[in-house]
């Protein structure tokens, strides 16, 4: 049987995600066979397994980091936050039900056997699991219906590593203050502490390490610099930059702009343009920070329908159709591309009230909404090779599908994807003149040989060449590198040593 190793934090988004990623690589560097696991994750960034389950984007990502294919173990509870306190739930990668906060917490007992299942059949398969905890351990309030944090650590006798994000100030004080309120049989499995995202001179830090340390009676394993564009998917929205609002002035560069939508999801769709030289990528919100982009882009979407609302209340929705009719670029991915067709029927209330709304008109696309919902990694290739795609015939995809609707089109379908019995499938629409495109396909945009293409499609419309790609560097392996460097693994390894 494995062993478990957890990284538990003071507060949310102190950086545990990017730690288990990067101790998952540094552990596999290593020779062992290595997972992640998240008992339960709040998050709309999310992954559809190759048994057609989803789980949160983040546990993709770290199980990448580990080099094994993702599975629904190692995160057995997705919550996918609706507003107004509701949830979609999803339990061992299906839809549970949607719940509200008081409902979620008196199914404890119920979903607690699927947690502690999930974690022991990853020890039983893996040398060392990477165990995730969520936001806090002493939430007080929510104690008694943990499913996250200490409850899985005690299940397993899992050593605890505690984060402590130094760049938003109190450091001491949330060390401090987290390990006074633990109860004195959690105490006992911490075995140490991060202090994570350190910008400055370590010299003058020494002292508040000595401070911790006869403090807390524990040792601090390690400080980790703030590190720049670090390359791995986030977790959810708090990691998405402000809404920016300089667009490119002396036209080198190719302006990009994604519609933050209250509800936005899986967002690292577009890691792949933040990190290409010669784009500019902004997230907007509002019609005065849309400029005149080059490419604007309607993400995937939670939810649809109030977020086709939104859009409307802000004139956002003017501002992209206007957008489009000077022919300019527009690409929708999932939600986003739903509301780029004329309608958007819901008969059941998947969403909120049944009902029907009003697409952009950009595309002849109507969905309609039912409860199953579509989980599914697919390859395809490109099928229609004008406009945006003129240069990418034929090109290879690889991408996976998370939706509640079905979208029936007489557009032109610009991609083609291969189905569970071997047969070619049609994805997506494409205006008549193939300048507005949508499509299913998360992770489009992560297919090197379509994306350059496409991008380059878009160049030449600006009678501009991009700079060429820099040699892509494994962020994995670039995250452990700088772990090796800054924790003490010599006081590590036993922790996961049988």
């Amino acid at each position: 049987m494995g062993r478990a190793l957890m990284v538990q934090g003071t507060a949310s988004h102190v950086g545990k995600s990017v730690l288990v990623a990067g101790l998952c690589r540094l552990f596999k560097q290593e020779g062992l066979r290595v997972a992640p696991f998240k008992a339960q994750n709040m998050a709309l960034n999310s992954f559809a397994t190759v048994d057609g389950g989803e789980i949160g984007r983040a546990q993709a990502a770290q199980a990448e980091a580990a080099g094994t294919a993702p599975t629904i173990d190692m995160n057995p509870i997705l919550l996918k936050p609706e507003g107004k306190a509701r949830s979609q739930v999803v339990v061992a990668g299906k839809v549970h039900g949607v719940m509200d906060a008081a409902a979620y917490h008196a199914s404890r007992h119920e979903l607690w056997p699927i947690v502690e299942g999930s974690l022991r059949r990853l020890l039983d398969q893996y040398d060392v699991v990477v165990v995730e905890g969520a936001g806090s351990p002493v939430e007080v309030n929510l104690k008694d219906s943990d499913l996250v944090n200490m409850r899985v650590a005690r299940a397993v006798s899992a050593p605890v590593l505690l984060v402590a994000d130094i760049d938003r100030g109190g450091v001491f004080a949330s060390l401090v203050g987290t390990m006074e309120l633990l109860d004195p049989e959690e105490r006992d499995l911490v075995a140490g502490f991060i202090v994570n995202k350190f910008r400055g001179d370590l010299d003058l830090f020494r002292p508040g390490i000595a401070f911790l340390e006869q403090r807390l009676d524990r040792p601090v394993l390690g400080v980790v610099p703030w590190l720049e564009e670090i390359g791995i998917a986030e977790e959810d929205s708090q990691g998405l930059p402000p809404s920016l609002t300089s667009a490119v002035q002396d036209g080198s560069l190719l302006d990009v702009v994604v519609i933050r939508l209250p509800h936005i999801a899986n967002f690292d769709d577009f890691d792949p343009l933040a990190r290409r030289p010669g784009i500019r990528l902004r997230y907007v919100d509002r019609c005065e920070l849309l400029g005149q982009p080059d490419l604007l882009i309607i993400p995937g979407t939670k939810m649809t329908r109030a977020d086709l609302a939104a859009l409307r209340e802000r004139g956002l929705d003017a501002a992209i159709v206007a957008h489009a009719r000077r022919g300019s670029a527009v690409l929708g991915i999932c939600g986003g591309y739903q509301m780029l067709g004329s309608r958007i029927d819901d008969p059941e209330g998947v969403e909120g009230s049944p009902g029907s709304s009003a697409g952009l008109g950009l595309l002849d696309a109507v969905t309609e909404y039912a409860s199953e919902k579509a989980t599914v990694q697919v390859r395809g290739q490109v099928r229609t090779p004008i406009g945006l795609l003129r240069r990418v015939a034929g090109a290879p995809l690889e991408a996976y599908e998370i939706h509640m609707g079905r979208t029936a089109t007489r557009s032109r379908a610009p991609f083609d994807v291969q189905a569970a019995d071997g047969s070619w499938v049609a994805d997506g629409a494409l205006s008549p003149d193939g300048r507005v495109l949508g499509t299913y396909l998360h992770g489009l945009l992560a297919n090197h040989v379509m994306c350059e293409g496409f991008l380059a499609e878009l160049a030449a419309s600006k009678g501009i060449t991009l700079p060429p790609r820099e040699a892509p560097i494994d962020p994995y392996d670039r995250l452990a590198g700088t772990l090796r460097r800054c924790l003490d693994l010599d006081h590590l390894r036993p922790l996961i040593s049988a």
